[in-house]
């Protein structure tokens, strides 16, 4: 079969791989349909994760049809239908039993990263019965490729975890894909005020369109005073960092009120300074996470209520052989518009 396999520090390749077998009775492979590339494998091939060694598959998103299923498998047949969770999930471990599927011993964010993954005509699903999701007759499978780790990893990770709330002024740091996740799913609990900040003006611009009642490119260094000015010198009562760099952070630290909680969602490659100096008599709260994918049930039933249209996140579309063009697209956004892409077979 055919995939896209990272080769190490900013080397990839679309080539010829063997197509998986079952390895475990609670394994099953699916022939991908449709994929696309997330934040996360552009920070693998810049070296930032070191769980991530070549030759690999990437790719932890998707949709597709199963092909063949392990023995223990009972919740899914040869030709269904199914949504791949960027997650695996054994169900039973200590950390299941939390509901931190994330940090499932023999799960967690493997695929695309300590095992082969999505961005290949097939793929090995581990613990299938409790990673995969039965797509619905008549469900837009485009816009839930968006709920295999988008969706989930904005709310849980930003929304939840940042515990946005009713009449709260929310800033979110970063107007790429996961900041405009998180965007969309905070207006489920109708905050007073989203400030999104951004350094590209037609991301700001896709962000008001999405919902945000104001934004701030702080490409002039000034978006610290900006957002004080905003808030009456108040802060915001939560702050979403959405990058995955020091100064996205820090920024996050300098705008967050008293009693103000940051969370963040950016994958972080190198160390960011913590202000304590500043933060040590303020009541934050400061959290990290993991998207667990707990509230993908939700998510999948209020994309089938029409409450949520993720698909605005989609951008462009690639047939699976141009794989390598859909990453250069997405790799220089800034130049080519690029939110969410699309990859099918």
């Amino acid at each position: 079969m055919k995939a896209l396999v990272y080769l190490g520090k900013n080397k990839k390749a679309f080539e010829e791989r063997p197509k998986p077998e079952i390895a475990a009775p609670t394994d099953a492979i699916v022939k991908v349909t449709k994929t696309t590339i997330c934040g996360t494998d552009l920070h693998i091939l810049k070296g930032d994760v070191a769980t991530c060694q070549p030759p690999r598959i990437l790719g932890h998103e998707g949709v597709g049809v199963v092909d063949k299923v392990g023995s223990a498998v009972t919740a899914f047949k040869v030709g269904d239908k199914v949504l791949i969770s960027c997650v695996s999930a054994c169900g039973k471990c200590v950390y299941c039993r939390k509901m931190m599927y994330s940090h499932c011993t023999t799960g967690g964010w493997i695929l695309g990263n300590s095992i082969d993954g999505t961005q290949a005509e097939f793929v090995r699903i581990p613990h299938a019965d409790s990673s995969l999701y039965p797509i619905p007759d008549g469900a837009d499978e485009e816009a839930l490729v968006m709920l295999s780790d988008i969706l989930p990893t904005g709310f849980e990770c930003g929304v939840l975890n940042g515990k946005v709330q009713p009449g709260n002024t929310v800033a979110i740091v970063g107007s790429g894909p996961i900041g405009l996740a998180a965007l969309l799913t905070a207006q489920f609990y109708s905050p007073a005020e989203i400030i999104m900040v951004d350094l590209d003006d037609n991301r700001l611009e896709v962000a008001k369109k999405f919902g945000a009642t104001s934004t701030v490119n702080s490409s002039d260094g000034k978006a610290v005073e900006t957002i004080m000015k905003m808030t009456n010198k108040r802060g915001v009562d939560t702050a979403i960092e959405a990058v995955g760099i020091p100064a996205t952070f820090e920024l996050c630290e300098q705008i967050i009120a008293p009693g103000g909680t940051i969370a963040n969602i950016g994958v972080h490659g190198v160390k960011v300074d913590l202000h304590l100096e500043q933060l040590w008599d303020r009541n934050i709260s400061i959290t990290t996470r993991l998207v667990d994918t707990v509230s993908t049930p939700m998510l999948l039933k209020i994309l089938a209520a029409k409450k949520i249209d993720p698909k605005k996140l989609i951008t462009h579309h690639f047939k699976f052989d141009k794989i390598l063009d859909a990453y250069e697209a997405f790799a220089h956004a800034a130049d080519t518009k690029a939110l969410k892409v699309i990859i099918e077979a």
